[in-house]
């Protein structure tokens, strides 16, 4: 995938002791998954479990006249069959800031695929005929597909009688959320411009496209609650939903995290939770429910597809004068993470430039389409397409390099954001340009090799590949540069914190600690990380990561790039305190021993407790002997704000990341077809604390980010219908279509956080798909105004 180089901080590490952070230390799931026998959600099993089914709406807008589930009951293996008026009590809600996503469909569905009804039953497929039995009498309603039908003077309601926060501040009941932001006098720095550009930019609505589809087994406990084993990201938010509408307190909700085959975002909502124990609790059996994939593309939020306009001015010499823009997000039926979605985007849209005067307009719609939610990078990913696009168009219009343009307007340490924030660690946004930029071209005409007969030709190495469409005629080259800018953690005054219980006991004659936090494992290497910053902190060889579960305060969503800034902080902070723990016994039993007790810097490293000049005093088993140090904690950042609705200004993120891609492709102007070749990142991590899954997050962002560029996309039509819910026909990238990703890592440490280090998953998915878009139009010639690129919008057919 490429090589890569790091620039290291000057930041120290707390210890020696081998496999702390700074090394790349192996994943512990990493041999079961590659070898297949990693346990994933869907494999779990209980003897005598039953199958859960849903079945799903077929329309995206209809009024429910009538239910008959006779039939399905009657069904020989069916045990139960549930729909709205089954619920168990009047929480029939639930959502992850505005509860309006029904558990059931009742009185009318709003999106294609919403769930109507669930089955359990001894078999999957004798559960999935009883819910084709299921006889719903639906009378179709209008489809409110776009900003046009959404806001008509006559639009359909999705969600009348909405009485959330936002609602005073929207100028339509089927918007979502607005976030304004103003800052400056764009009218008067409009007429400073030399040169104005503008244009409206496309973005489509892209799916998470994780491996492992939704699934979990619920067992219903002999106290009336229930356990519940499933894939998720963020355990505490789904049990606080989901316990309200069992009627049970929290605690007789027990969660466990079960292997998770992927996530992104895609998690974030609840899809089987409640379903699986509404149908174990009224069977008085487990209930597991696996979607296939067809299901899985209705059962989770999908990327907003978005609409923006945007309007930037600039003098002769190429300083940016002013940028206006308006975003439009689709959030579709329910709310999900569409205000805070809108919150990133409007902040964000400036980019990681200077620009003091600003007038900014972020709104995300209710419409009958899928609901969208989480996806890595979000709101930030659609903001970045358009800013960059517009990047190129006003280099273009001045006659100016692309990354010099870029460079000469970059932020730095110390910019004001719009939203009147100072930008206060890092900001190399400039020097990540320049690191990409100097980075080595891929040779021309790869496809080429020389032998005795003359020249060959490679195809695979072609647009086209092995369908062999061509063999280099009218294959045109083109390189293209963007840079991003994305926020670390929850933002806009939300409580973002993490909590850790380290253990520290004997073993064998040997300490061993214990980390155990709520924090899901959905691919990332957080266990790794935990692990490591233990050792690191406890000068400990041997680190046991206990299950996440709900038997330990939160840890917050796996999402943001915040895991291992705050519940990596969680740890660190919780280790900090057991080592004090074992240094207050030691200077209890053996202080007498040693002087140094009562007047060193002690430390624990290797297993022994040393003085800061290396003089062994003890060994921690020594001092621990049968006691045991186990202390829960948490940790918070430094807090936010939330954004003012009319100004947008406020203290609203607490850190920031950047990454700058350049883009190598390779076109087939005849047939619209794009060979991307290289994807060169310059990424600013703060602190890799294991460096090999740092460049692993980079390259799996960075692919991301070319799906969205030339292939990925939900296609939606006018009626609400989703038209390729499958692999066949929503296509992600392979190996074949995934190019050479050299990965240039910068270690610039933010004094705020944690080691210094940044959160990084998020921001390579930014950049990646504006810089291949550049690329493709730097071969054409072509505006390109949408992604994904398709053939078509390269041959004009």
């Amino acid at each position: 995938m490429g090589g890569v180089t790091r620039t290291p901080t000057n930041l120290t590490q707390g210890s020696a002791t081998k496999g702390g952070i700074g090394e790349s230390t192996l994943r512990p799931d990493g041999t079961l998954k590659v070898t297949g026998e990693f346990a994933y959600s869907s494999d779990m099993w209980h003897e005598d479990m039953l199958w859960g089914y849903t079945l799903r709406s077929p329309h995206a807008h209809a009024e429910i006249r009538s239910i008959d589930t006779s039939a399905a009951l009657a069904q020989a293996g069916v045990h139960a069959v549930l729909t709205y008026d089954d619920l168990p009590t009047e929480v029939k809600n639930y959502g992850l800031e505005i509860q309006d996503t029904p558990v059931l469909a009742h009185g009318r569905v709003r999106h294609h695929g919403e769930p109507v009804a669930i089955v359990a039953a001894d078999h999957p497929e004798t559960a999935r005929r009883a819910a084709e039995k299921i006889r719903v009498d639906y009378a179709p309603l209008p489809v409110v597909h776009d900003e046009a039908t959404a806001t008509a003077e006559d639009a359909p309601l999705l969600h009348p009688g909405r009485d959330d926060h936002h609602a005073g501040h929207v100028p339509h009941p089927n918007v979502v959320h607005r976030q304004p932001i103003v800052r400056g006098d764009v009218e008067a720095a409009r007429a400073r411009a030399d040169v104005i550009v503008s244009g409206e930019y496309e973005v489509g609505m892209q799916d998470q496209a994780f491996l492992g589809p939704e699934s979990g087994l619920a067992v219903p406990a002999e106290d009336g609650g229930v356990d519940l084993y499933v894939a998720t990201q963020w355990l505490h938010s789904d049990l606080r939903q989901i316990a309200p509408v069992l009627g049970l307190p929290e605690e007789k909700v027990r969660m466990t995290l079960s292997g998770v085959g992927g996530a992104f975002g895609g998690r974030e909502d609840l899809s089987m939770q409640i379903h699986g124990c509404l149908l174990a609790l009224r069977t008085g059996k487990p209930v597991k429910i696996v979607y296939n994939r067809f299901e899985s593309f209705f059962g989770h939020v999908h990327r907003h597809p978005a609409k923006l306009w945007y309007e930037h001015g600039a003098t002769r010499d190429g300083r940016i004068t002013h940028m206006k823009c308006r975003i439009v997000l689709d959030g579709g039926a329910y709310a999900s993470a569409s205000p805070a979605v809108v919150g990133n985007a409007s902040s964000l849209s400036v980019g990681p430039y200077v620009i003091d005067d600003v007038e900014i307009e972020a709104v995300a719609l209710y419409t009958n389409n899928p609901p969208c939610g989480a996806m890595r990078g979000f709101g930030a990913v659609q903001a970045c397409f358009a800013y960059e696009s517009q990047m190129d168009k006003l280099a273009a219009e001045l006659g100016m390099d692309a990354v010099e343009l870029r460079r000469l307007n970059a932020m730095s340490q110390g910019t004001i954001m719009p939203t009147g924030q100072e930008v206060d660690s890092p900001a190399p946004v400039a020097e990540l340009l320049r690191r990409v930029k100097a980075l080595p071209l891929p040779p021309e005409k790869q496809w080429e090799s020389g032998d005795t007969a003359g020249t060959s030709v490679d195809v695979r190495a072609l647009p086209g590949g092995l369908s062999n469409t061509t063999h280099g005629e009218g294959v045109v080259r083109g390189v293209g540069y963007a840079v991003g800018i994305k926020n670390v953690g929850f933002s806009e005054g939300f409580d973002d914190y993490s909590t850790a219980r380290v253990r520290l006991s004997v073993v064998g004659g040997e300490p061993v600690a214990m980390v155990h936090t709520a924090m899901a494992e959905v691919g990332q290497g957080g266990v790794t990380v935990h692990a490591q910053i233990a050792r690191t902190e406890l000068g400990v060889t041997h680190v046991t990561i206990h299950p996440a579960d709900t038997r330990v305060g939160s840890a917050g969503s796996t999402s943001a790039s915040r895991q291992t800034y705050v519940t990596g902080g969680a740890v660190k902070h919780t280790c900090e305190a057991v080592r004090e723990k074992v240094l207050e016994l030691g200077r209890a039993k053996l202080g007498t021993y040693h002087p140094a007790w009562a007047t060193a810097e002690l430390l624990l490293e290797g297993g022994k407790v040393v003085t800061d000049g290396g003089e062994v005093l003890a060994g921690i088993a020594d001092v621990l002997e049968d006691e045991v140090v186990d202390i829960e904690l948490e940790w918070r950042h430094r807090p936010t704000e939330a954004f003012d609705l009319r100004t947008g200004q406020g203290q609203g993120h607490v850190q920031y990341s950047f990454a700058a891609h350049r883009a190598v492709v390779e076109v087939d102007t005849e047939l619209g077809l794009v060979k991307v070749i290289e994807l060169a990142c310059a990424q600013d991590v703060g602190k890799a604390l294991n460096p090999q899954s740092v460049v692993g997050q980079i390259q799996g962002g960075t692919t991301q980010g070319l799906g969205l560029a030339v292939m990925e996309e939900i296609v939606v039509d006018t009626d609400g219908k989703v038209r390729n819910p499958s692999f066949t026909d929503y296509l992600i990238p392979t190996i074949l279509d995934t190019p050479t990703i050299p990965v240039d890592v910068l270690e610039l440490a933010d004094p705020n956080a944690p080691y210094g280090l940044r959160g990084m998953g998020e921001a390579p998915t930014l950049s990646s798909t504006p810089a291949v878009v550049s690329a493709i139009r730097a071969a054409t010639g072509l505006a390109l105004r949408r992604v994904p690129v398709r053939p078509e919008h390269l041959t004009g057919t």
